[in-house]
């Protein structure tokens, strides 16, 4: 039976991670000591709904937890420091800190440590996620104990609904550019400016202006999507922010839930 750790501190374990290609011991007071943290746990990197799902959409969400109070959004797997270093860089998650739980130390502290022996896993963390304030869990979302992989309520979205209600999360951005484009790097600094993710497909590397033109209207760069609606060039870029900014502007007071109990 899987039993929610609410109300308890997170498991005191030394982490062995990979930093500028040497060994670097990661304790979980360096992680969660005098911070509020958003925290979600999977059963392994590479794996299907880890990797389509569960993962990017917490990469995706990052800046949106951090604007309500979140220091970190913290990726747990059983998988050793080499492969979590990789399956971070080949999913694009330089928003999350991925932690390595080789041994299963933290996984089977938080009583989440559970037999995928017969997948050929053997011991897996199951799928949770977790608000941790310095250190003490107020909040776990934990699978229901299924068959199979059960991915219900770990999800982004639901931490940022309990953590923020009214928040609103970002639509998906799209950037199409060019190399060498002055108006794209426009483009690329007012999204960052703005604090807004997005994914950016450069001309050049299969995708052709017939491609832009097709899905665009237009075979000039940068064109922007966000939502699935077309925005435009830079300065329909510079235009949608300005009036996203005025329409947010009446909601930026702080949550109270922003700071430490």
């Amino acid at each position: 039976m899987l039993s929610s750790k609410e109300g308890q501190r997170v498991p005191d374990v030394i982490f062995k991670t990979r930093s500028n290609e040497q060994w670097a011991d990661v304790s979980s007071a360096d992680i969660f000591a005098g911070k509020n943290v958003v925290a979600f746990s999977l059963p392994g990197a590479y794996t299907p709904t880890c990797s389509s799902t569960h993962l990017p959409r917490f990469n995706a969400l990052a800046r949106t937890f951090k604007a309500h109070g979140i220091d970190d959004v913290v990726c747990f797997s059983v998988n050793d420091a080499f492969v979590m270093s990789e399956w971070g860089k080949a999913q694009e998650a330089g928003s999350l800190t991925l932690i390595p739980d080789g041994n299963g130390d933290f996984s089977k502290g938080m009583g989440m440590l559970v037999d995928k022996s017969d997948l050929g896993f053997g011991k897996r963390s199951w799928r949770y996620s977790m608000l941790v304030r310095d250190g003490l869990i107020e909040k776990m979302f934990i699978e229901p104990e299924k068959e199979g992989d059960p991915f219900e309520v770990s999800d982004a979205d639901t931490m940022l609904k309990y953590l923020a209600p009214d928040a609103v999360a970002p639509e998906p951005i799209t950037l199409f550019s060019k190399p060498g484009c002055p108006f794209c790097a426009k483009a690329r600094a007012m999204l960052d400016e703005a604090g807004l993710s997005y994914e950016e497909i450069t001309l050049g590397h299969g995708i052709s202006t017939n491609t832009l033109q097709a899905v665009a209207g237009a075979a000039t760069a940068p064109q922007v999507f966000a939502g699935g609606k077309k925005i435009g060039g830079s300065e329909a870029l510079q235009a949608w922010l300005k009036e996203r900014e005025l329409k947010s502007e009446p909601t930026k007071a702080a949550s109270p839930q922003q700071f430490l109990s």
